[in-house]
């Protein structure tokens, strides 16, 4: 089998959920050849050891109220790297293009006349249902999916959770922790049933910790657990089969009668 070697002076790089072997062999490849990799957060640390010896590993990652690489001097870091003749790697954990702000980066990029590539990764949204047994469609429970962001661009309107309470029969929210309460009052205020199944699903693919709860106790399961970024809240008919369809043997499901146990 033979392969091509990229042509492209950047390569923006989808990491994946956090379990290792999930990464694509494309990206492996890239990550092997890298002069400079520019990294995330929430991309694995142990994907840095597939790089050569003399590759430079430069963390940008951003953590919610923590001090962080601004997006801005990330793309100064591309430009400067690819215009000094070094192949680069951005390495993002999950997708770069589903709330990964790889767009933003290619537009940069393509402004400064830099060629690149868009390597794909699998995204916690899908990762974490697929771990937990969670099918996003089922033939007869759920024929749409929409994913969101619970957290808003600085100086926009936080989302009106009312309006994608019948948006679709699956709702799969990223960064949704913090505000997981406005988030349940939106959508039961929208008409969604208190009783919809929902699952939050810490560090997905990895020790995937979960909670399990109907819409109207999600937000106070989800606090009794103390769970906490990086999570992905999964909200639809479609939850009320990770009981039977569950594989994954990471942390067991907490469920909200066990919550309530003494």
């Amino acid at each position: 089998m033979s392969f091509i070697t990229s042509l492209f002076p950047v390569s923006i790089v989808g990491a994946g959920p956090g379990d290792p072997e999930l990464l694509t062999l494309k990206a492996a490849r890239r990550i092997a050849a890298a002069d400079i990799i520019f990294y995330d957060a929430l991309a694995n640390p142990c994907l840095l050891n597939m790089a050569s010896a003399g590759c430079k590993k430069v963390e940008v990652g951003k953590r919610g109220g923590q001090d962080s690489t601004s997006q801005m001097r990330i793309h100064e870091h591309l430009i400067r790297s690819a215009q000094q003749g070094l192949k680069v790697v951005r390495l993002k954990g999950g997708d770069p293009f589903l709330f990964g702000r790889g767009g933003e980066e290619c537009l940069a990029l393509r402004a400064a006349h830099i060629d690149y590539e868009i390597i794909p990764g699998i995204s916690s949204g899908m990762a974490a249902a697929a771990y937990a047994g969670v099918p996003l469609t089922h033939r007869h429970r759920s024929q749409s999916v929409i994913f969101l962001t619970g957290h808003e661009a600085r100086g926009s309107h936080p989302p009106d959770w009312s309006r994608y309470a019948r948006a679709a029969d699956t709702l799969v929210i990223y960064m949704g922790i913090e505000r997981i309460s406005d988030i349940c009052q939106g959508l039961i205020a929208g008409g969604l049933a208190a009783e919809t199944p929902c699952l939050a699903v810490q560090w997905a693919t990895i020790t995937q910790k979960q909670v399990q709860a109907p819409l109207q106790q999600f937000s106070v399961a989800i606090q009794a657990a103390e769970l906490g970024s990086p999570a992905i809240l999964i909200i639809g008919a479609v939850v009320g089969l990770a009981d039977i369809c569950a594989w994954f043997p990471g942390e067991p499901t907490l469920s909200s009668q066990r919550l309530q146990q003494p």
